[in-house]
């Protein structure tokens, strides 16, 4: 009995619903005269997933809801000049001789679209014309700067605290607690599982590394997940750095034994040399470059989705109000699942990142683990 009172409570309320999505988007006398404005899916991924003048939470009535960010641009013509980047109210305005670009203003001023994209900053005259004579140089906190400098404020905080009561005796005599007790677990893994598998007695050396690298990129992947943030480790120049700097890590932890294998490997034919050399040269490039784009691609791939699946929403909706709402179900379900997903890959590729720069490094010195064990050995 209880269950059927429930279901026809729950026919009721979507049916209340359903009338009144159909009563506002049908009103009594109304002739449809302006049409309404076509969700574009497009703009929305991507409009997540690039890099921004501002954080976009919700559209409200077409009001978007944001927080702006300063600009700070700096022309040789006109010099300094800083304010805020709602004062271009979201492309639609120039302000103090710049404006932001949207894709109706690029096509409006004449632009090549493939010079000049979506979020670019350049010089308009008083006219509202493009400005070729005056060059602009964007030096703004963009959303992925922020946010990045506030998970790494966050980041550092934490790491201080912890460090903090650690000198105080804190889980050095007695079992740690709060903030101690989730992050020493994942410590000693990153220690035991990562650093001295792949790096042997100099472990300890690069741990410190290690940690940062891999706290670095968890701390921004979940701040990622938060709505309405960037996707800053979807960014691949954030990604190119750390790959950069672990390709110099990597280097400077190479010996001759490591360069020998590489222009001279031994117990290979002459012949074969000519092909084998030119591939073990590359690899020492492809190495970081495959830490780059795997981070790179996992992040993105995973917000697309998401953004997708949440899209079919409006997309059917768009088609039919009942089609809408019976796509609303699916699409959250399978958002939440995926949701889950990522925040499981947001620690996975934090740690491949890690094991794979240590494996790397490892691979730098290897001929020193040769030495020790036939040392061992005699």
């Amino acid at each position: 009995m209880t269950a059927w009172r429930l279901k026809s409570l729950l026919v009721a309320v979507f049916s209340l619903f359903s009338a009144l999505l159909w009563a506002s988007e049908n009103p009594a006398g109304e002739n449809h005269a302006e049409p309404k404005k076509k969700f574009n899916a497009s703009e929305v991924i991507f409009g997540h997933v690039l890099n921004g003048h501002e954080f976009h939470f919700m559209d409200i009535d077409d009001h978007p809801v944001t927080i702006p960010l300063p600009i700070i641009l700096y022309s040789p013509e006109r010099g300094w000049t800083a304010f805020m980047s709602s004062r271009f109210e979201h492309g639609h305005k120039s302000h103090q001789g710049y404006m932001m670009l949207t894709e109706h203003s690029i096509h409006e001023l004449g632009l090549d679209p493939k010079a000049f994209s979506v979020e670019d900053i350049v010089a308009v005259n008083e006219a509202g014309q493009y400005d070729a004579s005056v060059k602009v140089y964007d030096l703004s906190m963009t959303r992925n700067v922020v946010q990045m400098l506030i998970a790494l404020i966050l980041f550092v905080w934490i790491m201080l605290k912890v460090a903090a009561r650690y000198k105080k005796g804190e889980g050095v005599t007695s079992a740690p607690s709060g903030m101690q007790g989730l992050l020493e677990p994942v410590i000693t893994f990153v220690r035991d599982e990562v650093a001295k598998p792949n790096l042997g007695h100099k472990s300890d050396k690069y741990l410190p590394y290690l940690l940062t690298v891999f706290f670095f990129i968890l701390i921004n992947n979940i701040f990622g997940l938060i709505p309405g943030s960037a996707n800053v480790t979807g960014n691949i120049a954030f990604t190119a750095v750390l790959g950069l700097i672990s390709f110099v890590v990597i280097l400077f932890s190479s010996n001759g034994h490591y360069w020998g294998h590489i222009f001279n490997p031994p117990g290979v034919p002459l012949g074969v040399k000519f092909i084998l050399v030119p591939v073990e040269f590359l690899s020492v490039f492809i190495k970081p470059f495959a830490l780059i784009i795997r981070l790179f691609a996992n992040m993105v791939a995973g917000h697309i989705i998401i953004i997708c699946l949440i899209s079919l929403i409006f997309i059917f909706g768009e088609l039919s109000v009942y089609a809408g709402w019976g796509a609303s179900p699916l699409a959250v379900g399978f958002t939440v699942f995926i949701y889950f997903i990522e925040v499981l890959v947001a620690f996975l590729q934090a740690f491949i990142f890690t094991m794979l720069t240590a494996v790397f490094i490892g691979q730098a010195f290897e001929g020193e683990h040769h030495d020790e064990a036939h040392a061992v050995h005699h």
